[in-house]
This record gives C-alpha cells, sequence and structure tokens, in this order.
C-alpha cells in the first residue's frame, strides 16, 4: 500500500521541492497551499493531490485534513513546511506584523500538528517533520520574532516526543541552513527602519540576501526530509545546507564571543 504524505506551505521553495521528491519516490503526496487554483504544473497525477489550506485558519486545515484521508485514505507523514521570514527590528514591527508571525510559524505548525494527531494516534503510528532552521539553535540580528518561532518549534517538538512516543507517532526537526528559495525575497517581510536602525538594518538585510544566493539547493533538504520520513532512527534532529555548522559554533562558544563575531560578520561593508 502506497504511504501518504501532507506538506503545507507546498507553493513554492522547499515545500515545492520536497513534493516533487516523494512524487518521484512513488508516494501519494497531499500538496497544502492557500491558493491551489494557481497552481499549473501538477493537474494530471493520480498520487497527486493539490489542496487549500491556511495554517492560520483551523477550519481550512480540518477541511483540509478531512478530504486528504477521502481521498487517501490515510496520512502517514506530516511534514510542516509553511512560513515566512520577518526581518527588522523588534521596535518598529507592528503588532499586526508580529502576530502574523506568531500565527503562521509557530500556531500553524500547533494548529497542522493537533489536526493530525487523533488521526496517527488511532492508527499507532505517523510521523511528524516540522521544517525549523538554524535560527531555531542560533541567533542572528533583527530577526528577533522569526527565532522566537524557531526556537518554539524546537522546544514544541522535544516537548511532543514525550508525549506521542507511546502511540508510535515520531516527532522530527529539520534546520536548515542557508538555502536557495525565494526565502529572502517574496517570502521575506520587512519591518520599517527609521533613521536610527537604518544604516546598521541596510547592511545586515544587503549580507542576508547575499548568503542567501549562496546558499544550498532546495533538493538538498527535501532529501533530508525524505530520509526523517524513511528511516528508522529515533533521531530527532537533521541538520542541512550551507552555515548548518553556526549551530556547532553556538553551542561550543561563550555567547558573549558568539554574539561578537556574528555581529562583525553581519555588519561587513
Amino acid at each position: 500500500m502506497s504511504q501518504t504524505v501532507f506538506i503545507t506551505g507546498a507553493s513554492s521553495g522547499i515545500g515545492r521541492e520536497t513534493v516533487n521528491y516523494f512524487v518521484e519516490k512513488g508516494w501519494q503526496v497531499v500538496a497544502a497551499m492557500r491558493k491551489p487554483e494557481m497552481e499549473t504544473e501538477w493537474k494530471d497525477n493520480e498520487k497527486l493531490m493539490l489542496v487549500r489550506c491556511d495554517v492560520t485558519d483551523e477550519q481550512s486545515i480540518k477541511h483540509a485534513v478531512e478530504k486528504s484521508i477521502e481521498r487517501f485514505k490515510q496520512i502517514d507523514i506530516l511534514v510542516n513546511n509553511a512560513g515566512y521570514y520577518l526581518f527588522g527590528p523588534l521596535e518598529e514591527a507592528s503588532a499586526e506584523q508580529v502576530k502574523q508571525q506568531i500565527e503562521t510559524n509557530l500556531l500553524g505548525v500547533i494548529r497542522m500538528t493537533n489536526a493530525c494527531i487523533p488521526y496517527f494516534r488511532e492508527q499507532r503510528s505517523g510521523r511528524i517533520i516540522t521544517i525549523s532552521s538554524i535560527a531555531g539553535r542560533t541567533s542572528l540580528p533583527l530577526q528577533s520574532v522569526y527565532h522566537a518561532t524557531k526556537w518554539g518549534i524546537e522546544g514544541l517538538a522535544e516537548s511532543l516526543q514525550y508525549e506521542l512516543s507511546p502511540f508510535n507517532i515520531k516527532m522530527k526537526l529539520i534546520e536548515p541552513g542557508v538555502i536557495q528559495t525565494d526565502f529572502y525575497e517574496r517570502s521575506m517581510q520587512t519591518t520599517a527602519l527609521k533613521e536610527e536602525y537604518e544604516a546598521y538594518g541596510n547592511t545586515v538585510k544587503n549580507n542576508v540576501a547575499a548568503n542567501g544566493a549562496k546558499g544550498s539547493a532546495p533538493r538538498a533538504v527535501a532529501e533530508v526530509i525524505f530520509k526523517a520520513a524513511t528511516d528508522r532512527r529515533n533521531k530527532l534532529r537533521y541538520t542541512v545546507g550551507k552555515s548548518r555548522q553556526l549551530i556547532q559554533v553556538r553551542k561550543f562558544l561563550p555567547l558573549p564571543i558568539y554574539q561578537f563575531l556574528v555581529g562583525k560578520i553581519m555588519t561587513q561593508v
């Protein structure tokens, strides 16, 4: 019997590449996105289902999961991929920007996970794979709200591992480094940069964009997601991509030294 994977944020970047990779491997794939009507390349594959799913809307999630089970009879893997990147000083972030970042990146993961747990628990199997980031275990300037969501995801998954293991439900975290996607363009939202932050903010933003242009291919992340979906290891975290070594640097260096070095690198002109 074919296995089924449900992938959120499937319209672009890592999500899109992951859909293609699982299809190549013969899986049944639910490609969940906010605007499936805009998709033109995935229309004629009987193993691929497009479904409307907004992770900030519980009814949208409920409907998407129900439709997927109706079509494929069960879901074996959930890939929490939907998310975006908020850049800029916290002081300049609007209340709506902060709320929306948390609604999508953190609460969206919680909603999707909660929607699938009853099905996984009933079938006594399932894997919940969540796309975190090296930003879930490190820190960079002008990304405080984004870091808050990714650090939150890390704690969420680590704790859920205790409560879901009796039902043979496994938690997996994918921690990409710098990846070549539209993450630093279309999927990036920027707060205002008033005069006090303008020079510093623009320098950091330019360095972030330059690093993004030199990142690893999304295919590398898709391959690691597939590995997390199929291996038999009780492993929680999988790192992938350029700059992933930053996690080890953060782990072993004293925090003041780490922050000094990162500060210097991110403000190079």
